[in-house]
């Protein structure tokens, strides 16, 4: 093999590799791909993954792969908010169809990265500080928003009373934090490094000034979550913004989708949809233009009423609102 000149290549998370310019060569992580052949006549030197090159614990080796070898349109699509309940499905449906996509997760905490696998592919950062989510974020294709404040109920509530319970979020984990600076950083990173789509979940009842989920905790929360989706929606970056109906741990897949605008669909018995749906939505608007810069409510109607969503395309096309 011929000696050649090397040059580093900067990989996401301080990671690594060194070929040289003539070569037709590229590095990719060796959790995506075991071993392949090398062509004889490729200029290519491996350097030794050492200090030196501030290989991080656990990206243990890199191996060369012919860009013949590869699927070329697959696209790198982080989810933030991996560790969450709709963040997780979507995660793992991304990393389901390896094919087409290569993916990555964002969470908050190493327990939250334990609980979805702890793969080198999941990053541990604070949406509320920039700094810390920019390596997941540098070179990523598509970006899913799925974080999101959490209210929790103050203790001492008993059903058997009556009353409503009250609640509360924790200091810094408060709507205007999360979903309104907390995406707005996400949004930013995403511009600065040139990702192509943004998909970023939100939930419906926006219009209403007066809706109880915004009295929780006088959290604002639907408040803030409309910023943000106003602020994505003038960023320039090709988005689709999902507001979710109320969300149920339901199979997915068995029920026929609908698209509203303006809480429309609130007024009636269908405001309800799977978590699995809502995070197929998310991937299946990766792949149709007739999803970009594109705001829509979504529900679906009762299990057995109607026919299961298929065509995503179409469905889609129904969106004509781009806020």
């Amino acid at each position: 093999m011929a000696t050649a000149t090397r040059v580093p290549i900067r990989f996401p998370n301080n990671k690594y590799a060194c070929v040289a310019p003539s070569s037709p060569l590229f590095y990719l992580p060796c959790t995506a791909f075991t071993s392949f052949p090398l062509p004889e006549s490729s200029a290519l030197s491996f350097p030794s993954l050492s200090k030196t090159h501030n290989c991080k614990a656990g990206f243990r080796k890199l191996v060369a792969v012919s860009a013949s070898m590869t699927d070329s349109t697959s696209s790198t699509v982080l989810v933030t908010g991996a560790g969450g309940r709709t963040g997780s499905i979507v995660y793992k449906k991304l990393k389901e169809r390896s094919g087409q996509y290569v993916a990555r997760g964002l969470v908050r905490t190493q327990e939250s990265k334990d609980k979805i696998s702890g793969a080198e592919d999941v990053f541990i950062g604070d949406i509320r500080e920039t700094e810390s989510i920019v390596p997941a974020i540098q070179g990523i294709d598509a970006l899913i928003i799925l974080t999101s404040a959490v209210p929790k109920m103050k203790p001492g509530f008993d059903p058997t009373k009556g009353g409503r319970p009250e609640f509360y979020f924790e200091d810094g984990a408060y709507p205007e934090q999360v979903d309104w600076t907390g995406q707005k950083n996400q949004i930013d990173a995403a511009k600065a490094a040139g990702v192509k789509q943004i998909v970023l979940v939100g939930s419906m009842g926006g219009t209403n000034l007066n809706h109880p989920l915004n009295s929780l905790g006088n959290g604002n929360i639907l408040v803030w979550k409309r910023k943000a989706e106003q602020y994505l929606a003038d960023s320039g970056i090709p988005y689709t913004i999902i507001r979710a109906g109320g969300l149920q741990d339901k199979e997915g897949g068995v029920r026929e989708l609908l698209i509203g605008k303006d809480d429309e669909l609130l007024q009636t018995e269908t405001r309800t949809i799977a978590r699995a749906d809502v995070a197929e939505v998310c991937i299946q608007a990766l792949q149709f233009e007739e999803a970009k810069f594109k705001a829509f409510d979504l529900a679906s109607k009762p299990e057995g009423t109607g026919s299961p969503t298929k065509d995503f395309k179409a469905l889609f096309s129904q969106v004509t609102t781009r806020f």
